[in-house]
């Protein structure tokens, strides 16, 4: 039976979250607790990529992260950036995010509704001169690069932040007593392996969100019992749900 599961995400911000839903519906206890965190470069380590950012007119934000990680480091580089500064953000969450940083201004943000950068091209090509930058992750695909190469955009990805194990305390350890753990990348499932090197699966149920987290589960010889997305469950609560009320029969 499951009963506890970790689920290696921060908390949800909203009581609304389907995740409680599923904690009443089948009477489990989860625990959320992310195996990574995002750590910021810092001004020396920005600096070895030779990039001046105030050669770029225009910032393309993928995630909170990256504005972040952008505006603490322009602030260490004593870097002013300029009110004509455009940026583009793939959602309008994201956009928003901007205002703890900028006097926000709609002018000069742009957002997608979808969450996927292919969505933002239209709004890119009309600004067809300016300069892109792409803050990203040290873990991260060509995908974003390849799509402003088919629109001909000038840009250039650099690496602001990275995505590293969250280590657990010798309490958290002695205490690691889950039927479920859930994983949303590969590399949260690196840290389990790191910080429980004798990990020996037995009954726990394993779960991965992405084809590349459940290879990596697959690559550690671990069993995996539930992978999201499908084309029936687009998310990681729909496929959980359909998978407890399948133990439960």
């Amino acid at each position: 039976m499951i009963k506890k599961i970790l689920v290696s995400q921060p908390t949800p911000s909203s009581e609304k979250s389907p995740y409680y839903d599923i904690a009443r519906e089948f009477g489990v206890e989860l625990v959320f607790r992310p195996f990574i965190k995002v750590e910021g470069l810092s001004a020396k380590e920005f600096r070895q990529q030779k990039i001046n950012i105030l050669n770029y007119t225009a910032i393309i934000f993928t995630s909170r992260h990256a504005i972040d990680n952008f505006f603490t480091l322009a602030k260490e580089l004593r870097v002013d950036i300029p009110e004509t500064m455009k940026y583009f953000c793939v959602t309008e969450q994201i956009a928003l995010y901007i205002q703890k940083y900028v006097q926000y201004r709609k002018r000069k943000v742009f957002f997608g509704n979808t969450g996927k950068i292919v969505d933002l091209l239209p709004q890119m090509v009309k600004h067809k001169t300016e300069k892109y930058l792409v803050p990203l992750s040290d873990v991260h695909n060509d995908d974003v690069k390849k799509l402003l190469d088919s629109k001909k955009l000038q840009h250039t990805e650099c690496v602001m932040y990275r995505t590293v194990s969250n280590d657990f305390t010798q309490e958290e350890v002695d205490t690691f007593d889950y039927d479920m753990l859930i994983f949303f990348s590969p590399t949260g499932v690196r840290s389990l392996v790191k910080n429980f090197p004798d990990f020996k699966q037995g009954k726990v149920k394993i779960a991965a969100f992405g084809p590349a987290t459940a290879k990596e589960v697959n690559d550690h010889k671990l069993k995996l019992n539930l992978e999201a997305p499908t084309s029936e469950y687009p998310s990681m609560t729909g496929a959980l749900k359909a998978f407890l009320a399948k133990q439960k029969k």
